[in-house]
């Protein structure tokens, strides 16, 4: 004989509460920056800690877009990242499936290179890798960004990759083949399918990763045409003052591709998420 148990009111209260609260603390940082990008420059000091301005305007949008090189900012990060996820989550979907269903020798030691790679801090090699980049002439280009950001991220989405073909059975191949399939048809008819939360999973990653990375940025990108948005974020600190206005209104403009992104991919990236946790 089961019994149902009924949480009680004041349980249930207590959980959206808490619920309520955690999503408060969450999107507070967001709603600030809204709220400073909306307020004028000569009210941003005087009511700084106002959670609501007296006066709203969309002076620094305006400027944002039409004073300032945002747009080749925003450009610029947009062809880095979505180049960087698409290249990324597709030698990651092939190297976790030869890890997921191979076995060769060495395999091993390329895991535990791939591990080890991802142990070191970015300053310990972003000297080495300024130089190479200087020496090859990638200096100032988006291609350089592109191949370092793909090349850092492939290990994180190759053991992502391969715990998601880990959790599809092989027999689904084997019986693809046996009915005539090939390897290579049966992946891509039976396996990849299967794997779409996974991959989006991966592109929302490396895409956000991406997106805002910094350091390799600021360190490879000189030329004012060529840079991102973090590093174009940067030229709203002068010397002796910081435009606040602008460079909130420049950071709520930049939420919008990502936000769009992950729109776009939520319901692979919902499903690659819980996927792990409903198995076996």
């Amino acid at each position: 004989m089961s019994v149902h148990r009924h949480s009680s009111p004041l349980a249930v209260t207590g959980k959206y509460l808490a619920l309520a609260l955690y999503v408060g603390f969450a999107l507070f940082p967001l709603y600030w920056l809204a709220k400073i990008a909306v307020t004028p420059d000569k009210l941003i000091y005087t009511e700084g800690t106002a959670l609501v301005p007296s006066s709203f305007t969309l002076e620094n949008f305006r400027t944002v877009l039409v004073a300032t090189d945002f747009l080749y900012y925003f450009r610029n990060s947009l062809v880095v990242s979505l180049t960087t996820a698409a290249i990324t989550t597709c030698i990651a979907a092939a190297a976790g499936y030869a890890f997921s269903r191979f076995t060769f020798r060495g395999k091993r030691l390329v895991v535990a290179i791939m591990l080890i790679t991802q142990m070191f801090p970015l300053l310990m090699i972003i000297a080495p890798i300024y130089k190479i980049v200087a020496a090859v002439g990638l200096l100032n280009s988006l291609t350089s960004l592109i191949i370092v950001y793909t090349a850092f991220n492939i290990p994180f989405a190759t053991f992502l990759m391969q715990s998601f073909f880990d959790g599809i059975p092989k027999d689904l191949e084997e019986a693809g083949m046996m009915d005539g399939c090939t390897r290579f048809q049966a992946l891509r008819k039976i396996v990849l399918p299967l794997t779409l939360p996974g991959l989006g999973a991966t592109l929302g990653f490396i895409f956000t990763a991406a997106w805002s990375e910094l350091l390799f940025a600021l360190m490879l990108i000189n030329s004012n045409d060529t840079m991102t948005f973090p590093v174009g974020l940067l030229t709203f600190v002068s010397k002796f003052s910081v435009d606040w206005g602008q460079m909130m209104a420049a950071g709520v403009l930049a939420l919008v591709p990502s936000c769009l992104f992950f729109i776009f991919i939520q319901r692979y990236l919902v499903q690659g998420l819980t996927s792990g946790a409903v198995k076996g």
